[in-house]
């Protein structure tokens, strides 16, 4: 028992250092005025206060509604993919599940700069679509640019928890189902698909968290004016220098994330007690 308590202090020395107090730094600005200077500091609640202007409003929305879409297309990609790969040999599904995760291996920054020699207007699409007989298209600096961007970037967090609830499945429940006169789309419905809405439920909740606090690929994709919940805490931070204001974002993000997190556990606790009745 001592060898223990031995081996997990340094944890959480390192917890306190590097997570708990930059934690309580963050909270301390959200909930004060005076800068970056603790001289002269003052509590408030106006930093909160602030996120009801109408500008911040739909910087949250605008994170939001690309979230939702974000995650909408990944789960619509990415289910068939998992599903297809999960049907594979052993072996075969090792060489796929690798290739989904090969791009995460490049930086983002990389990933992002290739969308954008795609996506120019005289990027590659537009040059195929030219080729095609069809006019050029503009996707740089626009909604469609974001989303293809997190779509591109997002995508093996969908597939990964979903193959992997797949992979572990208990097949004898499709064998009964499949005795019992069900047809296939019968067995998908009621049997694959329910036992895979745990990893739906963890792949939509990393899809739609990362979606709503990236950064770099809205920076790029939408432009230096386009502005989701992550640019607009870099702003705070690096250009603006209100760490009061990008502080409290933070904050309420970090409760939305939690909320979130929470809401899907309910949702998968509340289906794992459906399923036992």
């Amino acid at each position: 028992m001592k060898q223990f308590k031995k081996l997990v202090v340094p944890y959480i020395i390192w917890s306190a250092v590097f997570v708990v107090f930059p934690l309580v730094l963050i909270f301390l600005y959200a909930v004060t005025t005076g800068g970056n200077s603790l001289v002269n500091i003052k509590f408030t609640w106006d930093s909160f206060q602030k996120m009801a202007e109408p500008i911040y409003v739909s910087v949250f929305l605008r994170s939001l509604k690309l979230g939702v879409i974000t995650t909408i297309i990944c789960l619509g990609l990415g289910y068939p993919l998992a599903y297809m790969i999960s049907k594979c040999r052993e072996q075969v599904q090792v060489i796929l599940i690798l290739f989904i995760t090969i791009p995460m291996w490049i930086n983002t920054l990389l990933r992002t700069y290739a969308w954008i020699s795609i996506l120019q207007d005289n990027g590659l699409l537009n040059s195929l679509l030219e080729w095609l007989g069809f006019g050029k298209l503009h996707f740089m600096y626009t909604d469609v640019a974001v989303v293809m961007g997190l779509v591109c970037d997002l995508l093996p967090f969908m597939i990964i928890p979903i193959h992997t609830v797949l992979t572990k499945m208990d097949h004898s429940l499709i064998e009964a189902a499949q005795d019992l006169g069900a047809d296939k789309w019968q067995v998908f419905g009621k049997v694959i698909f329910k036992m895979s809405i745990p990893g739906v439920l963890n792949g939509v909740t990393m899809v739609f968290l990362l979606a709503i606090s990236a950064f770099v690929i809205p920076k790029l994709l939408g432009g230096a004016q386009y502005f989701l919940i992550g640019n607009l805490i870099e702003d705070q931070f690096l250009n603006v220098g209100n760490w009061n204001f990008g502080s409290a974002i933070s904050i309420i993000l970090a409760l939305a994330i939690l909320l979130i997190i929470n809401l899907m556990r309910k949702v998968d606790s509340d289906g794992a007690g459906g399923d036992e009745e």
